[in-house]
């Protein structure tokens, strides 16, 4: 099983927690690599000090204070950035990382933060975020030298030259969500990765197998892409630690044991694998409280050697 670290940064965090969030992970050798939200606002009852950072300019700055962990975003919203312009952030971001990036990129859903910035919250966000993966995959394909144009319903690209390319041959493109239909066809024509956020088990079985359907009768392979879950993390060595880091986040140990990885090492562990028996390649450790550094290092100790 593939570690990453997740975090929701938007809750409050500066880029010197971050930085030290993505240096531990990067250590401890646990965790493939270190993911962001992108958000602007924050979430229920935190205060977000010292304010929101932006996902793309957190994951230059990370390109070039590591040295090996890759650098993500689940998800950029599309709703935030026009894709020639996000096509180009990401490759540069690419080149100043040595080709360590990898891309996820959904519609966009938080409107409270979209009016408290002034970013327009269009009313059809689904087929802006399948052109805007059409652009940008079709920006880095394009060969040097040719020129590329796109006329959708919603944006229009003419003569570009498609520049910069990033300095992977590909990057990986992650696509993900709940939905039973639109999102596995735009997941068979587009991903590299299929991330499912917060579902049980049995939700998690029943899409990777929508999704590996839509990939067959798009023609691909279903074992093409990788599929990966995202979920909440709270471990500790005993009932008291587990109890002390669900209550640093605002949470509960039972609500946290049902809907995330919350335990002792081995019951997380134990969870973690029935995630794997339906599928599941890779998780996504959503880490709340982004100082407590222990936190990281448990699951790299105790956690990790019981995956295999």
């Amino acid at each position: 099983m593939d570690l990453r670290i997740f975090t929701e940064p938007q809750q409050g965090a500066s880029y010197e927690t971050l930085l030290a969030v993505a240096r531990t992970a990067e250590d401890l050798g646990a965790f493939s690599a270190f993911f962001r939200s992108d958000h602007y606002l924050r979430m229920g009852g935190v205060d977000g000090l010292p304010g929101p950072t932006d996902a793309w300019i957190t994951l230059a700055g990370l390109a070039r204070d590591t040295r090996t962990i890759r650098l993500g975003t689940l998800m950029t919203a599309a709703t935030f950035r026009l894709p020639g312009v996000t096509a180009i952030q990401v490759a540069q971001v690419d080149a100043m990382s040595g080709g360590r990036v990898e891309f996820g990129l959904g519609a966009g859903w938080y409107e409270a933060e979209h009016r408290a910035y002034g970013i327009p919250f269009p009313k059809e966000k689904f087929g802006r975020l399948e052109e805007q993966l059409a652009i940008i995959t079709g920006l880095w394909n394009t060969k040097p030298g040719d020129t590329f144009d796109f006329a959708g319903e919603y944006y229009t690209l003419t003569d570009s030259p498609a520049l910069p390319k990033p300095a992977q041959e590909r990057v990986p493109v992650l696509v993900g969500g709940h939905g039973p239909k639109r999102t596995p066809a735009l997941a068979a024509r587009f991903a590299d990765e299929f991330n499912l956020p917060f579902a049980s088990v049995e939700d998690t079985a029943a899409q990777f197998g929508r999704v590996r359907t839509a990939v067959e009768q798009a023609g691909r392979g279903a074992d093409d892409l990788v599929y990966s879950a995202a979920l909440v993390a709270c471990v500790g060595r005993d009932d008291a630690e587990v109890a002390r880091r669900a209550a640093a986040i605002g949470r509960e140990v039972g609500e946290l044991k049902e809907n995330g990885l919350a335990g002792t090492p081995a019951e997380v562990a134990e969870k973690i694998g029935r995630y794997a028996a339906v599928g599941t390649q890779r998780i996504y450790l959503q880490i709340l409280d982004l100082h407590d550094l222990d936190h990281l290092e448990l699951i790299a100790g105790t956690v990790a050697p019981q995956l295999g």
